[in-house]
Protein backbone atom coordinates (compact mmCIF):
# COMPACT_ATOMS: atom_id res chain seq x y z
CA UNK A 1 0.00 0.00 0.00
CA UNK A 2 1.79 3.12 -1.17
CA UNK A 3 2.04 6.24 0.96
CA UNK A 4 -0.03 9.08 -0.53
CA UNK A 5 1.12 12.65 -0.89
CA UNK A 6 -0.42 15.27 1.38
CA UNK A 7 -4.12 14.59 1.77
CA UNK A 8 -6.71 15.94 2.35
CA UNK A 9 -6.29 19.27 0.56
CA UNK A 10 -5.90 22.22 2.88
CA UNK A 11 -9.28 23.30 4.19
CA UNK A 12 -8.11 26.91 4.14
CA UNK A 13 -7.91 26.97 0.34
CA UNK A 14 -10.63 29.00 -1.34
CA UNK A 15 -11.30 26.81 -4.34
CA UNK A 16 -13.68 27.69 -7.10
CA UNK A 17 -17.25 26.79 -6.19
CA UNK A 18 -16.68 26.88 -2.42
CA UNK A 19 -18.85 29.32 -0.54
CA UNK A 20 -17.93 29.84 3.10
CA UNK A 21 -20.08 30.94 5.99
CA UNK A 22 -19.42 34.55 6.99
CA UNK A 23 -20.58 36.47 10.04
CA UNK A 24 -23.92 37.19 8.37
CA UNK A 25 -24.67 33.56 7.55
CA UNK A 26 -24.09 32.63 11.16
CA UNK A 27 -26.88 34.98 12.18
CA UNK A 28 -29.39 33.03 10.12
CA UNK A 29 -29.54 30.15 12.58
CA UNK A 30 -30.75 29.77 16.10
CA UNK A 31 -31.04 27.12 18.76
CA UNK A 32 -29.53 25.84 21.99
CA UNK A 33 -26.76 23.51 20.87
CA UNK A 34 -23.15 24.57 20.48
CA UNK A 35 -23.64 23.84 16.78
CA UNK A 36 -26.61 26.25 16.63
CA UNK A 37 -26.96 29.98 17.29
CA UNK A 38 -29.67 32.35 18.43
CA UNK A 39 -31.18 34.40 15.64
CA UNK A 40 -30.03 38.02 15.58
CA UNK A 41 -31.01 40.63 13.03
CA UNK A 42 -28.74 43.72 13.45
CA UNK A 43 -26.11 44.23 10.78
CA UNK A 44 -27.82 42.26 8.02
CA UNK A 45 -28.55 45.12 5.64
CA UNK A 46 -24.95 46.39 5.34
CA UNK A 47 -23.89 42.92 4.21
CA UNK A 48 -26.30 42.76 1.27
CA UNK A 49 -24.38 42.09 -1.95
CA UNK A 50 -21.20 41.01 -0.16
CA UNK A 51 -19.72 37.60 0.69
CA UNK A 52 -20.91 35.17 -1.96
CA UNK A 53 -23.64 37.57 -3.11
CA UNK A 54 -25.48 37.45 0.19
CA UNK A 55 -29.18 36.70 -0.04
CA UNK A 56 -31.37 38.19 2.70
CA UNK A 57 -34.37 36.06 3.68
CA UNK A 58 -37.21 36.42 6.15
CA UNK A 59 -37.53 32.92 7.61
CA UNK A 60 -41.04 33.57 8.90
CA UNK A 61 -40.44 31.47 11.99
CA UNK A 62 -38.67 28.59 10.28
CA UNK A 63 -35.57 26.98 11.74
CA UNK A 64 -32.10 26.94 10.23
CA UNK A 65 -29.31 24.67 11.44
CA UNK A 66 -26.04 23.24 10.09
CA UNK A 67 -26.23 20.67 7.35
CA UNK A 68 -26.75 17.21 8.81
CA UNK A 69 -24.13 14.46 8.66
CA UNK A 70 -24.37 10.69 8.19
CA UNK A 71 -21.19 8.79 9.03
CA UNK A 72 -22.41 5.40 7.79
CA UNK A 73 -24.47 4.73 4.71
CA UNK A 74 -24.29 3.06 1.31
CA UNK A 75 -25.64 5.86 -0.85
CA UNK A 76 -25.04 4.26 -4.25
CA UNK A 77 -26.58 0.93 -3.23
CA UNK A 78 -29.58 2.81 -1.85
CA UNK A 79 -29.91 4.73 -5.09
CA UNK A 80 -29.72 1.48 -7.04
CA UNK A 81 -32.45 -0.07 -4.91
CA UNK A 82 -34.68 2.95 -5.45
CA UNK A 83 -34.18 3.02 -9.21
CA UNK A 84 -33.78 -0.59 -10.29
CA UNK A 85 -34.70 -3.17 -7.65
CA UNK A 86 -37.71 -4.75 -6.01
CA UNK A 87 -38.19 -3.29 -2.54
CA UNK A 88 -40.39 -4.18 0.43
CA UNK A 89 -40.46 -3.38 4.12
CA UNK A 90 -38.46 -5.35 6.67
CA UNK A 91 -41.81 -6.04 8.35
CA UNK A 92 -43.16 -7.76 5.20
CA UNK A 93 -44.48 -11.30 5.59
CA UNK A 94 -43.37 -14.14 3.33
CA UNK A 95 -46.56 -13.80 1.29
CA UNK A 96 -46.00 -10.06 0.86
CA UNK A 97 -42.42 -10.65 -0.28
CA UNK A 98 -43.60 -13.20 -2.84
CA UNK A 99 -46.23 -10.76 -4.11
CA UNK A 100 -43.54 -8.10 -4.60
CA UNK A 101 -41.28 -10.55 -6.44
CA UNK A 102 -44.17 -11.67 -8.64
CA UNK A 103 -45.01 -8.08 -9.59
CA UNK A 104 -41.36 -7.29 -10.36
CA UNK A 105 -40.85 -10.45 -12.44
CA UNK A 106 -43.95 -9.98 -14.58
CA UNK A 107 -42.88 -9.13 -18.11
CA UNK A 108 -39.16 -9.63 -17.53
CA UNK A 109 -37.14 -11.88 -19.87
CA UNK A 110 -36.77 -15.44 -18.59
CA UNK A 111 -33.01 -14.92 -18.10
CA UNK A 112 -33.45 -11.74 -16.06
CA UNK A 113 -32.57 -11.54 -12.38
CA UNK A 114 -34.94 -10.23 -9.72
CA UNK A 115 -32.77 -8.42 -7.17
CA UNK A 116 -33.79 -6.44 -4.10
CA UNK A 117 -34.81 -6.57 -0.44
CA UNK A 118 -34.92 -6.34 2.49
CA UNK A 119 -36.45 -9.26 4.39
CA UNK A 120 -36.53 -9.15 8.18
CA UNK A 121 -34.04 -11.19 10.20
CA UNK A 122 -36.92 -12.75 12.11
CA UNK A 123 -38.03 -14.54 8.92
CA UNK A 124 -34.79 -16.49 8.57
CA UNK A 125 -36.08 -19.81 9.90
CA UNK A 126 -39.28 -19.53 7.82
CA UNK A 127 -37.28 -18.88 4.62
CA UNK A 128 -34.74 -21.63 5.29
CA UNK A 129 -36.93 -24.42 3.91
CA UNK A 130 -37.19 -26.01 0.50
CA UNK A 131 -40.93 -25.27 0.50
CA UNK A 132 -40.26 -21.52 0.85
CA UNK A 133 -37.70 -21.64 -1.96
CA UNK A 134 -40.14 -23.46 -4.27
CA UNK A 135 -42.70 -20.74 -3.55
CA UNK A 136 -40.06 -18.15 -4.49
CA UNK A 137 -39.36 -20.04 -7.73
CA UNK A 138 -43.07 -19.96 -8.60
CA UNK A 139 -43.42 -16.24 -7.84
CA UNK A 140 -40.44 -15.42 -10.06
CA UNK A 141 -41.56 -17.66 -12.90
CA UNK A 142 -38.40 -19.73 -12.58
CA UNK A 143 -36.10 -16.70 -12.80
CA UNK A 144 -33.01 -16.14 -10.71
CA UNK A 145 -33.81 -14.19 -7.53
CA UNK A 146 -31.43 -12.62 -5.01
CA UNK A 147 -32.94 -10.86 -1.99
CA UNK A 148 -30.95 -9.26 0.86
CA UNK A 149 -31.95 -9.35 4.53
CA UNK A 150 -32.29 -6.31 6.79
CA UNK A 151 -28.59 -6.45 7.73
CA UNK A 152 -27.47 -6.82 4.09
CA UNK A 153 -25.12 -9.54 5.31
CA UNK A 154 -27.32 -12.45 4.24
CA UNK A 155 -29.28 -13.47 1.13
CA UNK A 156 -32.27 -15.56 0.10
CA UNK A 157 -32.03 -16.92 -3.42
CA UNK A 158 -34.07 -19.01 -5.82
CA UNK A 159 -33.29 -22.42 -7.29
CA UNK A 160 -32.24 -20.85 -10.59
CA UNK A 161 -29.78 -18.55 -8.81
CA UNK A 162 -28.27 -21.56 -7.00
CA UNK A 163 -27.95 -23.36 -10.32
CA UNK A 164 -26.17 -20.41 -11.97
CA UNK A 165 -23.78 -20.16 -9.00
CA UNK A 166 -22.98 -23.86 -9.34
CA UNK A 167 -24.37 -24.73 -5.90
CA UNK A 168 -25.28 -28.42 -5.79
CA UNK A 169 -27.06 -30.41 -3.09
CA UNK A 170 -23.72 -31.53 -1.65
CA UNK A 171 -21.89 -28.20 -2.03
CA UNK A 172 -19.68 -27.30 0.97
CA UNK A 173 -20.01 -24.00 2.81
CA UNK A 174 -17.58 -21.33 1.57
CA UNK A 175 -14.96 -20.04 3.99
CA UNK A 176 -16.52 -17.35 6.17
CA UNK A 177 -20.07 -18.25 5.22
CA UNK A 178 -22.85 -20.78 5.69
CA UNK A 179 -25.64 -22.16 3.54
CA UNK A 180 -28.61 -23.00 5.75
CA UNK A 181 -29.79 -26.52 4.96
CA UNK A 182 -32.83 -28.75 5.38
CA UNK A 183 -32.13 -32.48 5.40
CA UNK A 184 -28.76 -31.85 3.75
CA UNK A 185 -29.21 -29.67 0.63
CA UNK A 186 -29.02 -25.83 0.82
CA UNK A 187 -32.36 -24.09 1.21
CA UNK A 188 -31.40 -20.83 -0.46
CA UNK A 189 -30.72 -18.83 2.71
CA UNK A 190 -27.07 -17.84 2.43
CA UNK A 191 -25.17 -16.27 5.33
CA UNK A 192 -22.22 -13.86 5.07
CA UNK A 193 -19.62 -15.12 2.51
CA UNK A 194 -22.19 -17.51 1.05
CA UNK A 195 -24.30 -14.46 0.21
CA UNK A 196 -21.27 -12.74 -1.31
CA UNK A 197 -20.79 -15.84 -3.48
CA UNK A 198 -24.31 -15.31 -4.82
CA UNK A 199 -23.63 -11.64 -5.53
CA UNK A 200 -20.59 -12.66 -7.55
CA UNK A 201 -22.72 -15.13 -9.52
CA UNK A 202 -24.86 -12.33 -10.98
CA UNK A 203 -23.83 -12.16 -14.66
CA UNK A 204 -22.47 -9.01 -16.24
CA UNK A 205 -25.64 -8.68 -18.30
CA UNK A 206 -27.66 -8.23 -15.10
CA UNK A 207 -25.31 -5.62 -13.61
CA UNK A 208 -25.64 -1.87 -14.00
CA UNK A 209 -23.37 -0.01 -16.43
CA UNK A 210 -21.36 3.17 -15.80
CA UNK A 211 -24.21 5.50 -16.75
CA UNK A 212 -26.61 3.67 -14.45
CA UNK A 213 -23.98 3.82 -11.70
CA UNK A 214 -23.96 7.61 -12.05
CA UNK A 215 -27.72 7.63 -11.80
CA UNK A 216 -27.56 5.51 -8.63
CA UNK A 217 -25.05 7.79 -6.93
CA UNK A 218 -26.97 10.92 -7.90
CA UNK A 219 -30.26 9.39 -6.77
CA UNK A 220 -28.77 8.42 -3.42
CA UNK A 221 -27.41 11.93 -2.93
CA UNK A 222 -30.76 13.49 -3.88
CA UNK A 223 -32.56 11.46 -1.25
CA UNK A 224 -29.96 12.43 1.35
CA UNK A 225 -30.46 16.11 0.45
CA UNK A 226 -34.19 15.65 0.95
CA UNK A 227 -33.35 14.73 4.54
CA UNK A 228 -30.98 17.68 5.02
CA UNK A 229 -27.71 15.72 4.79
CA UNK A 230 -24.77 17.61 3.30
CA UNK A 231 -21.87 15.38 4.40
CA UNK A 232 -21.78 11.60 4.54
CA UNK A 233 -19.49 8.59 4.64
CA UNK A 234 -20.15 5.66 2.34
CA UNK A 235 -19.10 2.75 4.51
CA UNK A 236 -18.01 0.33 1.75
CA UNK A 237 -17.13 1.32 -1.80
CA UNK A 238 -15.93 -0.25 -5.02
CA UNK A 239 -13.71 1.29 -7.67
CA UNK A 240 -16.88 1.93 -9.71
CA UNK A 241 -18.45 3.96 -6.91
CA UNK A 242 -15.28 5.98 -6.30
CA UNK A 243 -14.80 6.64 -10.02
CA UNK A 244 -18.39 7.83 -10.24
CA UNK A 245 -17.99 10.20 -7.29
CA UNK A 246 -14.82 11.68 -8.78
CA UNK A 247 -16.39 12.21 -12.19
CA UNK A 248 -19.46 13.82 -10.67
CA UNK A 249 -17.31 16.19 -8.63
CA UNK A 250 -15.12 16.98 -11.64
CA UNK A 251 -18.31 18.06 -13.43
CA UNK A 252 -19.60 20.09 -10.49
CA UNK A 253 -22.41 17.60 -9.82
CA UNK A 254 -21.39 16.26 -6.40
CA UNK A 255 -23.34 18.37 -3.94
CA UNK A 256 -22.04 16.97 -0.65
CA UNK A 257 -18.87 16.21 1.24
CA UNK A 258 -18.36 12.48 0.66
CA UNK A 259 -15.85 10.38 2.58
CA UNK A 260 -15.46 6.81 1.36
CA UNK A 261 -14.30 3.59 3.02
CA UNK A 262 -12.27 1.09 0.99
CA UNK A 263 -12.85 -2.59 1.76
CA UNK A 264 -10.04 -4.62 3.27
CA UNK A 265 -12.26 -7.71 3.35
CA UNK A 266 -15.73 -8.33 1.96
CA UNK A 267 -18.36 -10.45 3.65
CA UNK A 268 -21.32 -9.29 1.65
CA UNK A 269 -20.94 -7.02 -1.39
CA UNK A 270 -19.03 -9.07 -3.94
CA UNK A 271 -16.84 -6.09 -4.92
CA UNK A 272 -13.48 -6.52 -6.64
CA UNK A 273 -10.74 -5.55 -6.14
CA UNK A 274 -10.49 -5.23 -2.36
CA UNK A 275 -7.61 -5.03 0.10
CA UNK A 276 -4.26 -3.50 -0.81
CA UNK A 277 -5.09 -3.12 -4.50
CA UNK A 278 -8.26 -1.16 -3.80
CA UNK A 279 -6.65 1.05 -1.17
CA UNK A 280 -3.69 1.80 -3.43
CA UNK A 281 -6.10 3.09 -6.09
CA UNK A 282 -8.01 5.34 -3.71
CA UNK A 283 -5.84 8.42 -4.11
CA UNK A 284 -6.51 8.54 -7.86
CA UNK A 285 -10.21 9.10 -7.19
CA UNK A 286 -9.72 11.90 -4.65
CA UNK A 287 -10.73 15.48 -5.22
CA UNK A 288 -12.19 18.33 -3.21
CA UNK A 289 -15.55 16.89 -2.24
CA UNK A 290 -14.75 13.18 -2.51
CA UNK A 291 -12.24 11.94 0.04
CA UNK A 292 -11.32 8.21 0.09
CA UNK A 293 -9.57 8.44 3.45
CA UNK A 294 -10.78 5.31 5.30
CA UNK A 295 -10.32 1.58 5.07
CA UNK A 296 -13.28 -0.62 6.01
CA UNK A 297 -12.82 -3.87 7.92
CA UNK A 298 -15.55 -6.40 8.67
CA UNK A 299 -14.43 -7.93 11.96
CA UNK A 300 -17.62 -9.95 12.48
CA UNK A 301 -21.10 -10.45 11.08
CA UNK A 302 -24.49 -9.87 12.72
CA UNK A 303 -26.01 -11.36 15.90
CA UNK A 304 -29.28 -12.72 14.42
CA UNK A 305 -27.20 -15.03 12.20
CA UNK A 306 -24.88 -15.82 15.15
CA UNK A 307 -21.96 -14.36 13.22
CA UNK A 308 -21.31 -11.48 15.64
CA UNK A 309 -18.30 -12.23 17.89
CA UNK A 310 -19.06 -12.07 21.63
CA UNK A 311 -17.14 -12.57 24.86
CA UNK A 312 -20.01 -14.69 26.25
CA UNK A 313 -22.15 -17.37 24.56
CA UNK A 314 -25.27 -17.10 22.48
CA UNK A 315 -28.34 -19.01 23.60
CA UNK A 316 -27.86 -22.75 22.99
CA UNK A 317 -28.64 -24.11 19.51
CA UNK A 318 -27.02 -26.48 17.02
CA UNK A 319 -23.67 -24.73 17.65
CA UNK A 320 -23.78 -25.92 21.28
CA UNK A 321 -24.05 -24.28 24.69
CA UNK A 322 -20.82 -22.29 24.58
CA UNK A 323 -20.77 -20.77 21.09
CA UNK A 324 -19.73 -17.09 21.08
CA UNK A 325 -19.32 -16.47 17.37
CA UNK A 326 -16.00 -15.95 15.61
CA UNK A 327 -14.24 -12.82 14.35
CA UNK A 328 -13.31 -12.78 10.67
CA UNK A 329 -9.60 -12.47 11.42
CA UNK A 330 -7.09 -12.92 14.22
CA UNK A 331 -5.86 -10.03 16.39
CA UNK A 332 -2.56 -10.06 14.49
CA UNK A 333 -4.34 -9.85 11.12
CA UNK A 334 -6.48 -6.97 12.36
CA UNK A 335 -3.43 -5.09 13.61
CA UNK A 336 -1.65 -5.76 10.29
CA UNK A 337 -4.45 -4.22 8.22
CA UNK A 338 -4.96 -1.26 10.51
CA UNK A 339 -1.22 -0.60 10.58
CA UNK A 340 -1.00 -0.80 6.79
CA UNK A 341 -3.79 1.74 6.50
CA UNK A 342 -2.21 4.05 9.08
CA UNK A 343 1.13 3.91 7.25
CA UNK A 344 -0.70 5.14 4.13
CA UNK A 345 -2.38 7.94 6.10
CA UNK A 346 -5.75 6.20 6.10
CA UNK A 347 -8.20 6.01 8.98
CA UNK A 348 -10.25 2.88 9.71
CA UNK A 349 -13.92 2.05 10.10
CA UNK A 350 -14.33 -1.39 11.69
CA UNK A 351 -17.63 -3.26 11.72
CA UNK A 352 -18.16 -4.74 15.20
CA UNK A 353 -21.52 -6.05 16.38
CA UNK A 354 -20.23 -8.18 19.25
CA UNK A 355 -18.27 -7.07 22.32
CA UNK A 356 -15.36 -9.40 21.52
CA UNK A 357 -14.80 -7.60 18.21
CA UNK A 358 -14.93 -4.24 19.96
CA UNK A 359 -12.33 -5.46 22.45
CA UNK A 360 -10.04 -6.53 19.59
CA UNK A 361 -10.24 -3.10 17.95
CA UNK A 362 -9.44 -1.36 21.22
CA UNK A 363 -6.36 -3.54 21.67
CA UNK A 364 -5.22 -2.91 18.08
CA UNK A 365 -5.61 0.87 18.34
CA UNK A 366 -3.76 0.86 21.66
CA UNK A 367 -0.84 -0.81 19.87
CA UNK A 368 -0.98 1.67 16.98
CA UNK A 369 -1.10 4.68 19.29
CA UNK A 370 1.95 3.27 21.08
CA UNK A 371 3.73 2.99 17.72
CA UNK A 372 3.20 6.69 17.04
CA UNK A 373 0.15 6.56 14.72
CA UNK A 374 -1.79 9.36 16.39
CA UNK A 375 -3.36 11.28 13.49
CA UNK A 376 -5.76 8.65 12.15
CA UNK A 377 -9.39 8.40 13.22
CA UNK A 378 -10.80 4.99 14.06
CA UNK A 379 -14.52 4.17 14.03
CA UNK A 380 -16.14 1.29 15.85
CA UNK A 381 -19.12 0.84 13.55
CA UNK A 382 -22.19 -0.52 15.32
CA UNK A 383 -20.81 -0.81 18.88
CA UNK A 384 -24.15 -2.27 19.91
CA UNK A 385 -22.53 -4.29 22.66
CA UNK A 386 -19.47 -3.08 24.58
CA UNK A 387 -18.05 -4.77 27.67
CA UNK A 388 -18.28 -2.45 30.72
CA UNK A 389 -14.50 -2.50 31.24
CA UNK A 390 -13.98 -1.43 27.62
CA UNK A 391 -16.33 1.57 27.66
CA UNK A 392 -13.81 4.13 28.98
CA UNK A 393 -11.15 2.93 26.54
CA UNK A 394 -12.83 4.53 23.52
CA UNK A 395 -12.31 8.05 24.86
CA UNK A 396 -8.84 7.25 26.21
CA UNK A 397 -7.71 5.98 22.77
CA UNK A 398 -9.55 8.60 20.70
CA UNK A 399 -11.86 6.06 19.03
CA UNK A 400 -15.18 7.25 17.62
CA UNK A 401 -18.44 5.37 18.16
CA UNK A 402 -20.34 5.11 14.85
CA UNK A 403 -23.92 4.40 15.96
CA UNK A 404 -27.10 3.79 13.96
CA UNK A 405 -30.22 4.43 16.06
CA UNK A 406 -32.27 3.36 13.05
CA UNK A 407 -31.19 -0.25 13.69
CA UNK A 408 -31.53 -0.62 17.45
CA UNK A 409 -34.61 1.30 18.55
CA UNK A 410 -37.38 -1.22 19.23
CA UNK A 411 -38.04 -3.01 15.94
CA UNK A 412 -37.30 -6.03 13.78
CA UNK A 413 -33.55 -6.28 14.43
CA UNK A 414 -33.72 -6.01 18.26
CA UNK A 415 -36.47 -8.64 18.22
CA UNK A 416 -34.23 -10.95 16.18
CA UNK A 417 -31.28 -10.33 18.52
CA UNK A 418 -33.48 -11.15 21.52
CA UNK A 419 -34.02 -14.60 20.01
CA UNK A 420 -30.31 -15.47 20.06
CA UNK A 421 -28.91 -13.71 23.17
CA UNK A 422 -29.87 -14.12 26.83
CA UNK A 423 -32.53 -11.54 27.80
CA UNK A 424 -30.30 -9.61 30.21
CA UNK A 425 -27.74 -9.04 27.43
CA UNK A 426 -30.18 -8.42 24.59
CA UNK A 427 -31.85 -5.69 26.66
CA UNK A 428 -28.58 -3.80 27.18
CA UNK A 429 -27.88 -2.62 23.67
CA UNK A 430 -26.26 0.63 22.53
CA UNK A 431 -24.84 2.29 25.68
CA UNK A 432 -24.94 5.82 24.29
CA UNK A 433 -25.31 7.65 27.61
CA UNK A 434 -22.33 5.81 29.04
CA UNK A 435 -20.25 6.52 25.93
CA UNK A 436 -20.95 10.25 26.07
CA UNK A 437 -20.34 10.41 29.80
CA UNK A 438 -16.99 8.69 29.30
CA UNK A 439 -15.91 11.43 26.90
CA UNK A 440 -16.08 9.37 23.70
CA UNK A 441 -17.06 11.05 20.47
CA UNK A 442 -20.37 9.57 19.32
CA UNK A 443 -21.35 10.13 15.68
CA UNK A 444 -24.55 9.10 13.95
CA UNK A 445 -25.04 7.06 10.80
CA UNK A 446 -28.13 5.59 9.16
CA UNK A 447 -26.63 2.49 7.52
CA UNK A 448 -29.18 3.20 4.79
CA UNK A 449 -30.40 1.13 2.89
CA UNK A 450 -29.99 -1.36 5.75
CA UNK A 451 -32.29 1.10 7.47
CA UNK A 452 -35.31 1.94 5.37
CA UNK A 453 -34.66 5.68 5.41
CA UNK A 454 -31.83 8.12 6.24
CA UNK A 455 -34.27 10.37 8.13
CA UNK A 456 -32.10 11.95 10.84
CA UNK A 457 -35.11 13.20 12.80
CA UNK A 458 -36.24 9.62 13.30
CA UNK A 459 -32.80 8.88 14.72
CA UNK A 460 -32.79 11.94 17.00
CA UNK A 461 -36.20 10.97 18.37
CA UNK A 462 -34.94 7.43 19.04
CA UNK A 463 -31.82 8.67 20.79
CA UNK A 464 -33.85 10.92 23.09
CA UNK A 465 -36.72 8.53 23.89
CA UNK A 466 -35.13 5.07 23.30
CA UNK A 467 -38.49 4.19 21.71
CA UNK A 468 -39.62 3.44 18.17
CA UNK A 469 -40.49 6.91 16.79
CA UNK A 470 -43.06 5.43 14.41
CA UNK A 471 -44.96 3.74 17.23
CA UNK A 472 -45.00 0.43 15.35
CA UNK A 473 -43.05 -1.41 18.03
CA UNK A 474 -43.89 -0.84 21.72
CA UNK A 475 -41.62 -0.38 24.68
CA UNK A 476 -38.29 1.31 25.34
CA UNK A 477 -34.84 -0.23 24.99
CA UNK A 478 -32.57 0.41 28.01
CA UNK A 479 -34.11 3.86 28.67
CA UNK A 480 -31.32 4.84 31.07
CA UNK A 481 -29.09 5.26 28.00
CA UNK A 482 -31.15 8.13 26.54
CA UNK A 483 -29.25 11.26 25.52
CA UNK A 484 -30.39 14.87 25.55
CA UNK A 485 -31.85 16.51 22.50
CA UNK A 486 -28.83 18.81 22.25
CA UNK A 487 -26.48 15.82 22.32
CA UNK A 488 -28.55 14.01 19.68
CA UNK A 489 -28.39 17.02 17.35
CA UNK A 490 -24.63 17.21 17.77
CA UNK A 491 -24.31 13.47 17.07
CA UNK A 492 -25.78 14.10 13.60
CA UNK A 493 -23.97 17.36 12.85
CA UNK A 494 -20.71 18.54 14.41
CA UNK A 495 -19.78 15.11 15.82
CA UNK A 496 -20.32 13.45 12.46
CA UNK A 497 -18.21 16.05 10.67
CA UNK A 498 -15.42 15.60 13.21
CA UNK A 499 -15.50 11.81 12.93
CA UNK A 500 -15.21 12.00 9.14
CA UNK A 501 -12.22 14.34 9.33
CA UNK A 502 -14.30 17.30 8.13
CA UNK A 503 -14.56 19.14 11.43
CA UNK A 504 -12.66 22.18 10.16
CA UNK A 505 -14.88 22.39 7.07
CA UNK A 506 -18.49 21.70 8.00
CA UNK A 507 -20.79 20.62 10.84
CA UNK A 508 -21.22 24.06 12.42
CA UNK A 509 -22.39 27.47 11.23
CA UNK A 510 -19.12 29.19 11.98
CA UNK A 511 -17.20 31.90 10.16
CA UNK A 512 -14.92 30.27 7.57
CA UNK A 513 -16.78 26.97 7.34
CA UNK A 514 -18.53 25.76 4.18
CA UNK A 515 -22.03 27.26 3.92
CA UNK A 516 -23.87 23.97 4.49
CA UNK A 517 -27.23 24.39 6.20
CA UNK A 518 -30.86 23.30 6.18
CA UNK A 519 -34.16 25.07 6.72
CA UNK A 520 -36.76 23.15 8.73
CA UNK A 521 -40.47 23.71 9.21
CA UNK A 522 -40.16 23.67 13.03
CA UNK A 523 -37.77 24.44 15.89
CA UNK A 524 -36.50 20.96 16.72
CA UNK A 525 -35.04 22.22 19.99
CA UNK A 526 -38.50 23.09 21.31
CA UNK A 527 -41.08 20.63 19.94
CA UNK A 528 -42.21 17.56 21.83
CA UNK A 529 -39.93 14.57 20.99
CA UNK A 530 -42.95 12.74 19.58
CA UNK A 531 -43.20 15.46 16.90
CA UNK A 532 -39.60 15.20 15.71
CA UNK A 533 -40.45 12.47 13.21
CA UNK A 534 -42.83 14.87 11.45
CA UNK A 535 -40.06 17.43 10.81
CA UNK A 536 -39.91 18.54 7.19
CA UNK A 537 -36.75 19.75 5.47
CA UNK A 538 -37.83 22.68 3.31
CA UNK A 539 -34.43 23.60 1.88
CA UNK A 540 -30.93 22.13 1.85
CA UNK A 541 -27.88 24.25 0.97
CA UNK A 542 -24.39 22.97 0.24
CA UNK A 543 -21.38 25.26 -0.19
CA UNK A 544 -23.71 28.24 -0.49
CA UNK A 545 -25.91 26.81 -3.22
CA UNK A 546 -29.38 25.34 -2.86
CA UNK A 547 -29.41 21.61 -3.59
CA UNK A 548 -32.93 20.76 -2.43
CA UNK A 549 -36.18 22.71 -2.29
CA UNK A 550 -39.21 20.96 -0.86
CA UNK A 551 -42.79 21.98 -1.48
CA UNK A 552 -44.52 24.08 1.15
CA UNK A 553 -48.13 23.60 2.03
Amino acid sequence: MSTPSAWPPSSSSNRQGRCRVDALSRRWSYGRSRCLRRRVAPGVEPRRGQACQTEVRDLAGRFVMPGLTDVHNHHALAGRADLFEVTFSVTATLSQILDAVRAQATGLPVDAWVIGGSWGSGLMSELATHTARFRLDEAAGGRAVLLTDDSHHNRWVSSRALEIAGVTASAPDPEGGQMLREDGPPTGVMLEAAGRMMEQAVPESARIDAEAQRACSRRGSEILHRHGITAFQDAAVSTDIMATLKSLDDEGLLDAWVVTSMLVNDLTFGFAPIGEELCARGKSYANEHHRPTFVKIFLDGVPPARTGAFLHPYLPDAHGDHYCGEPTMSPDELLHWMRLGAQAGLSAKVHCTGDKSVHMVLDAVERLRGEGFTNQRHHIARGQFIAPDDLPRLAALGIDADISPFLWVPGVIPQAIAEVLPPERAARMQPNRDLLDSGALVAGGSDWPVSESPNVFEAIAGLVTRQDPTGTFPGALWPEQAVTREEAIEIFSVNGATAMGLGDITGTLTTGRSADFVMLDRDITAVDPTELLDTTVEETWFAGRQVYAGSRT
